[in-house]
């Protein structure tokens, strides 16, 4: 755990940055709704559930964000999913609305991050 002097690194992935502009089309308060999550990862606090299957060198989380736009339950929030690439680093993969998508593969998270790394 980093101490409070060292705040971790967010990075966001081209997935993670196209998909949230497309979703502020739709839904206005996406931006507030996952702002407290992104706080809470630079404060080191790893929220949500590790992916399975991604090999014990990845370290993939989803983490389920509330909707302000739809008050449907846990049906109708946002998921985010995120790397943790080192005790200081996290990286934002993608972002989508559970009622557009029920769930991403594992096969599309490793792309993401391929992107990402032939980008870097």
């Amino acid at each position: 755990m980093p101490n409070e002097a060292e705040a971790i690194t967010i990075r966001f992935a081209d997935d993670f940055e196209a998909n949230l502009y497309a979703l502020a089309k739709r839904y206005r308060s996406i931006r507030n709704d996952v702002q407290p999550v992104i706080e809470q990862l630079q404060a080191g606090n790893f929220l949500g559930d590790r992916i399975p299957g991604m090999g014990e060198d990845y370290i993939i989380l989803k983490v389920r964000v509330k909707n302000s736009n739809i008050q449907k339950g846990k049906s109708a929030r946002y998921r985010m999913i995120y790397q943790i690439e080192s005790p200081i680093s996290v990286l934002l993969l993608t972002i989508y609305s559970k009622s557009d998508r029920t769930d991403i593969s594992l096969n599309e998270i490793r792309s993401i991050i391929a992107d990402f790394d032939e980008n870097e």
